[in-house]
């Protein structure tokens, strides 16, 4: 059986239900006490889905008994889609009609041509509306082409349709990475009704995602703020640990219209519905010792050990009794008798993630070390989604893989071509064209004919225009040789470096299509050829652009089928999860500390510095200006500085690894 969203089940903490899904109201508002938004937290988003489109279907089908229309505000985009598809199957499997719902849009972008294809209207359309047995009439969205005079108006008529069917029964939303709802982006009034707006540029950036970076327009016409709260009943979306940090900020801090879901707090029906990873931040997740009795597993002692000497600012062995007890953590002291043993067992074992041996150091006590002494040396594949992830996310660990002689492999799982400037192809042509002309005297008509044929056509290209194939397959050659050069830099040799062009990426779009078997059966292929003692794999699933999350699937869903399998290679092999250039593991949770040298860091720069493609041009910086480099070193010396001040060894910098086991 193939599972592909296996990432999704990644759970770093084994959180105790009762935190979650408390028993009764009692527990319910003990748990709660810094929470202002009701949350209902899934254990994982399929189990949400599932509660939420019951909720929906049971409305919709209330509102039939009832002879009367069910009104919802829908909004789009990647939280939602999952939602959207539920819906459809229950539509089609269990024949939940949809003829008495209506649906307005909460937002369209403006202006927008009439042949304009990548809209919200049609993200709407593929996702639902085209699925199921709404009537087109009872449909209602904003147009994107009405002319800036007769906006006000349109905007107008809009919230006079919406009164006059009743107001909305329902609103659906996710969150953006700014806490806007709909496109009402940050310093949004709470009596905001529907208009234009402005988009800033993390709106431009998440919806690059869905429309392509060069296809966004400036503006957009959203519901206002309080159009949304005018719903009977809201339900706001989030699912991922790149959503943890807003959903703690909209439900646990005061609202505010510098985080416009947080404007959730005034509204007497709303329930944000997360996930594990996304409820990560909250209090009763992330500090439950502050709310309630713990459960004390290892890794909570330890996070609630750092946490003290954060909030202290002292190293693990000076704290005391005292600071336990006037922390909320006067448990811990019961539990193991004085700080002085809590603190001690925390030093150790931080002290043993630390390792300056990634492959596990030959004829040595492993007994507290966090690889195997044997074998040795280890069969290596690091899986890279695109190619430059594996210097960024574990530059460092590579090379020292490398120079204590394992046999490293590297994959890299997509080609990366849209990620290429046309400037790049540009230059290799010229490149190309004058080698053509200086070493075979222009007598190559092959390279004649495609040059002129791509010059023309990259002249000719709008904004919004898809690169040829021929553009694509250049701009993936690029960037495999920027691989191969970083690889030689790194002392891998040509037959270890592989390239997996999975066909899920090979859309020469933003948008990918699903994770398939052929995907999974690359990947697979290549952990039978190799038989690896060791993988690494992306853990960054906060990659904004998705294909890291996709690429881990793929490698998840391969280990998974030679699980099924009994493969015996299987049984000598761990699997340790790197993070890149978005985020970085939280100390509680590292597993495997491997310590950079200064002259290694400079290394690692080098390496990444070998992609040259994705330095200043790169169309997919996101919203951090630093470069991916300094990026990676900010980070990995951020990591070493925590360990430093916590009072273990001091290192120039870290790289920090995460252990999967397969389910």
């Amino acid at each position: 059986m193939l599972r592909t969203n296996l990432s999704s089940q990644i759970s770093l903490d084994q959180i105790s239900t009762k935190y979650y899904k408390p028993q009764n109201a009692v527990e319910r508002s003990v748990l709660t006490c810094f929470e202002k938004i009701p949350v209902d937290i899934f254990a994982t988003q399929e189990d949400g889905i599932r509660e939420v489109a019951g909720n929906i279907a049971a409305l919709i089908k209330q509102r039939q008994r009832e002879g009367r229309f069910c009104v919802i505000g829908a909004g789009t985009g990647a939280t939602l889609r999952p939602l959207y598809a539920e819906l459809v199957r229950k539509h089609k499997e269990e024949g939940l009609s949809f003829r008495n719902v209506i649906i307005f849009n909460l937002y369209e972008y403006y202006p927008l041509t009439s042949d304009a294809t990548r809209t919200s209207t049609h993200m709407l359309h593929e996702q639902i509306l085209d699925q199921v047995d709404i009537p087109e009439k009872n449909f209602f969205t904003f147009d994107g082409t009405v002319p800036q005079e007769k906006l006000a108006d349109h905007c107008s008529a809009y919230e006079k349709e919406i009164s006059a069917y009743g107001g909305l029964d329902l609103a659906l939303l996710g969150i953006g990475r700014e806490g806007n709802i709909g496109v009402n982006q940050p310093g949004s009034s709470l009596s905001s009704t529907t208009r234009l707006v402005l988009l800033d540029a993390t709106s431009q950036s998440e919806a690059g995602h869905n429309l392509g970076l060069d296809n966004v327009p400036p503006c957009a016409v959203t519901m206002g703020v309080a159009t949304i709260l005018s719903a009977r009943k809201i339900y706001q979306l989030a699912w991922g640990e790149d959503k943890a940090s807003i959903i703690r900020r909209a439900v646990e801090e005061k609202y505010t219209d510098a985080l416009p879901s947080s404007f959730f707090q005034t509204h007497n029906n709303t329930t944000i519905c997360v996930d594990l990873a996304a409820s990560s931040h909250l209090t009763r997740i992330r500090r439950p010792w502050l709310v309630t009795n713990c459960d004390w597993t290892p890794k909570l002692v330890r996070s609630a050990v750092v946490w003290l000497c954060q909030l202290l600012n002292k190293p693990i062995l000076k704290l005391t009794n005292k600071d336990y007890s006037e922390h909320g953590m006067s448990e811990l002291l019961a539990v193991y008798g004085s700080a002085y043993n809590v603190n001690i067992r925390i030093f150790n074992d931080l002290q043993h993630t630390i390792t300056g041996w990634p492959g596990g150091k030959p004829n040595a006590d492993d007994s507290n070390r966090p690889e195997r002494a044997v074998p040795y040396p280890k069969r290596v594949i690091v899986f890279s989604p695109h190619p430059d992830d594996d210097v960024i996310s574990m530059g460092g660990t590579i090379r020292r893989l490398v120079d204590q002689k394992h046999d490293v492999h590297v994959a890299y799982e997509t080609s990366g071509n849209i990620a290429v400037g046309d400037e790049e192809v540009t230059r290799f042509m010229h490149f190309i064209n004058g080698f053509n002309q200086l070493f075979c005297g222009s007598n190559d008509e092959v390279i004649r004919g495609k040059y002129q044929e791509i010059k023309k056509f990259l002249k000719e290209k709008h904004e919004g225009d898809m690169d040829t194939r021929d553009v694509l397959t250049i701009k993936g050659l690029i960037r495999r040789g920027e691989a191969r050069t970083a690889c030689t830099y790194n002392h891998i040799p040509n037959d270890h470096v592989h390239f997996l062009d999975l066909p899920f990426y090979e859309t020469g779009k933003i948008e990918k299509n699903p994770l398939g078997e052929e995907d999974v059966l690359k990947v697979q292929k290549l952990l039978q050829e190799v038989q690896p003692h060791q993988i690494f794999v992306a853990g960054d699933l906060q990659d904004p652009h998705g294909t890291h999350r996709v690429c881990t699937d793929a490698v998840l869903a391969a280990i998974d089928l030679e699980k099924q399998a009994g493969a015996e290679w299987l049984k000598e092999c761990r699997i340790w999860m790197y993070r890149g250039a978005w985020a970085e593991w939280e100390i509680e949770n590292i597993e495997m500390a491997v310590p950079i040298s200064p002259e290694e860091l400079r290394s690692k720069r080098n390496s990444i510095l070998k992609h040259q493609s994705q330095m200043e041009s790169a169309p997919f910086l996101g919203n951090d200006e630093r470069l991916f480099w300094q990026r990676a070193e900010d980070r990995n010396r951020a990591t070493a500085d925590l360990y430093d001040k916590l009072g273990l060894a001091c290192y120039e910098a870290i790289e920090a690894f995460v252990q999967y086991h397969p389910l």
